[in-house]
């Protein structure tokens, strides 16, 4: 008999951990960044590199550029001594916007006027991402990525 109960004690002790890792795993794999770079621009790059990737700005400065991509698509970059902090896209009408699963995963936040948001933490990789689709006459969708110290 008691032989017996060690092994049901066995069998409970490793269902456990099986969970536990499945557990794990499943927290790991939604840590992980869905969206962390627009068109090959990613934090941290220069300005130069920033510029060879997206081409020439229609506005320029040390502090900020910003793209006129298409009628509906913009995006500014923020530079802190010419990196990359920010990069912040609009989609007029949401037009070519990638999916906000694809941004920020699951769960987003209706406001009460009807607008959508969420933020997403990436604390290890010291950088968030928010999706935002507005509810004016033409919705706008921004996705703004920014880094954090």
């Amino acid at each position: 008999m008691r032989q017996s109960t060690q092994k049901i004690r066995m069998v409970e002790l490793f269902l456990l951990g099986a969970l536990l890792l499945l557990f794990l795993g499943m927290i790991a794999k939604g840590q992980q960044p869905l969206y962390k770079e627009y068109r090959g621009v990613r934090l941290g790059m220069t300005a130069a590199e920033t510029r060879a990737k997206l081409g020439e700005p229609a506005m320029k400065s040390d502090e900020q550029d910003f793209y006129v991509v298409s009628a509906n698509e913009t995006v500014q970059i923020a530079y802190i001594g010419q990196k990359v902090v920010t990069i912040s896209t609009d989609y007029v009408g949401g037009v070519d916007a990638p999916d906000y699963r694809s941004v920020v995963g699951e769960g987003l936040l209706e406001k009460p006027d009807g607008s959508l948001f969420r933020m997403v933490m990436y604390n290890s990789e010291r950088f968030w991402v928010t999706y935002n689709k507005s509810t004016s006459a033409v919705p706008v969708v921004t996705i703004t990525i920014g880094a954090f110290k």
